[in-house]
C-alpha cells in the first residue's frame, strides 16, 4: 500500500542538548585508548586550549547536513555560551536547516530504504534518512525572496545579509531558538561563502528576477575581506571544522589572504576537524591540517583530524567543553558590531 505525505512526514528529528549530557568520565577513558576514540579525546582537549586561551578567537566551520540530522541546538548552545566567536557555514546548513525551522518547519525522521521516486511523487526531499517537505522549503524561499526586496539594493556580503535574516527573525519567528537569530543577538557574525548554493540562492534569484534594474546582490568578495578582518584582529585563533568544504578552506585562507595584503599574522593556533573524507585520494574536502601546514595557515603543534561522522563526535566533544566550564571567563569578541561598526563608516565616507 502506497504510504501517504501525512505518514511519512510524522516524526519530527529532535536536536540534542548538551547541556544535559554529562561525559567528562567518557572522554576521559577515551583518552586511555586508541584509534578514533584517542582523537576524539585529544580533540577536545585542543577545543578546550581554544576557549582557555585568552587571546584566541574560536571560529566554527560548518559542511554537510548535521543541523538538520540533530546537531542544531548544539550550535546554538555554542553561540549563547560563548563558546564560538564567528561562524562560517554552508548556505544549507544556514537557510535550509536552520533558518528553515526558525519559520515553524521541521525534519523529519525518514529511511534511506524507500522508493526516491515516491518520494518526489509526494514533494519530498531525502537527506539520507532524514525527510524535508519540499512545499515548505520552496515557502523558505519565497521568504529569503521577500526579506530581500525589503532591503537597500546593493552589494551585501553573506554576513550582512544573515544579519538582516536574523533581525527579521526577532520579530517574525516561530521557532525562537535558531542559530540565525541567536547568533544576531549575541553578536557573532555567520558567513556563508557559497552562500547561492542553498534555499536563498532560489530565493534571491527570484528577487533579482522581480526587480531587474533595483536589486541586491551578495558579494563573496566582501565576505572574504571581512573574515580577514577578523583574523587581523584577532591575536590568536583556533578552528573547529565540522566537514570540510568551501567554509573549512575559506576560513585558513585568511592568513595568506592577509599576506596578499602586507600584513603579518600569526597562522591559526589551534584546527580541529571532525571528517569522513578519505585523505588517500587527496580528497579529504581539499586537505588534512598537516597538509594545511604546508600552505601556510594552519600550525601542527595543536591540530587533531578526528576521522567521525560528526553526529557522533560532535556532541560529545561540545558537551566535554561546555562541562569542563572555560568558556565562562571567555571575554565576548562581538565581532558582528565590529564589522557592522567599520561598514556604517565606510558607506559615511562614501
Amino acid at each position: 500500500m502506497k504510504m501517504t505525505k501525512r505518514e511519512l512526514l510524522k516524526v519530527p528529528i529532535e536536536h540534542i542538548d548538551i547541556k544535559k549530557l554529562k561525559v567528562s568520565s567518557l572522554v576521559d577513558s577515551y583518552r586511555k585508548m586508541s584509534f578514533s576514540a584517542r582523537d576524539l579525546a585529544r580533540a577536545a582537549d585542543i577545543y578546550n586550549m581554544m576557549l582557555a586561551d585568552e587571546n584566541c578567537s574560536v571560529w566554527l566551520t560548518l559542511a554537510g547536513s548535521t543541523s538538520a540530522a540533530g546537531c542544531m541546538d548544539v550550535y546554538v548552545d555554542m553561540v549563547k555560551n560563548n563558546m564560538v566567536d564567528v561562524i562560517v557555514a554552508t548556505g544549507a546548513s544556514i537557510v535550509d536547516m536552520d533558518f528553515f525551522e526558525a519559520l515553524g518547519f521541521k525534519h523529519y525522521k525518514g529511511t534511506p530504504f524507500i522508493d526516491d521516486s515516491l518520494l518526489r511523487s509526494l514533494y519530498i526531499d531525502r537527506i539520507y534518512d532524514t525527510f524535508i517537505d519540499e512545499e515548505e522549503l520552496q515557502a523558505c524561499d519565497k521568504t529569503i525572496s521577500e526579506m530581500a526586496d525589503s532591503l537597500e539594493p546593493r552589494p551585501y556580503s553573506s554576513r550582512a545579509f544573515i544579519w538582516e535574516m536574523g533581525k527579521w527573525l526577532k520579530k517574525n519567528s516561530k521557532k525562537k531558538n535558531s542559530l540565525v537569530q541567536t547568533a544576531y543577538e549575541y553578536q557573532v557574525p555567520i558567513f556563508c561563502p557559497a552562500f547561492s548554493d542553498s534555499s536563498a540562492g532560489f530565493g534571491l534569484v527570484l528577487h533579482q528576477t522581480r526587480n531587474p534594474k533595483k536589486h541586491m546582490s551578495i558579494d563573496s568578495i566582501a565576505d572574504f575581506s571581512e573574515l580577514t578582518q577578523i583574523k587581523l584582529k584577532s591575536h590568536d585563533s583556533g578552528l573547529l571544522m565540522i566537514g570540510g568544504g568551501v567554509p573549512k578552506n575559506f576560513s585558513q585562507d585568511t592568513v595568506v589572504c592577509a599576506e596578499v595584503l602586507g600584513k603579518e599574522v600569526p597562522v591559526h593556533k589551534y584546527a580541529v576537524q571532525i571528517t569522513v573524507a578519505d585523505v588517500r585520494d587527496g580528497a579529504c574536502s581539499s586537505s588534512t591540517l598537516k597538509e594545511a601546514s604546508s600552505w601556510g595557515k594552519v600550525s601542527t603543534v595543536h591540530e587533531q583530524m578526528v576521522f567521525s561522522e560528526a553526529t557522533l563526535s560532535l556532541p560529545i566533544l561540545a558537551a566535554y567543553a561546555y562541562e569542563k566550564g572555560l568558556w565562562k571567563k571567555r571575554a565576548s569578541r562581538n565581532f558582528a558590531k565590529l564589522l557592522n561598526h567599520t561598514l556604517h563608516r565606510t558607506r559615511i565616507k562614501a
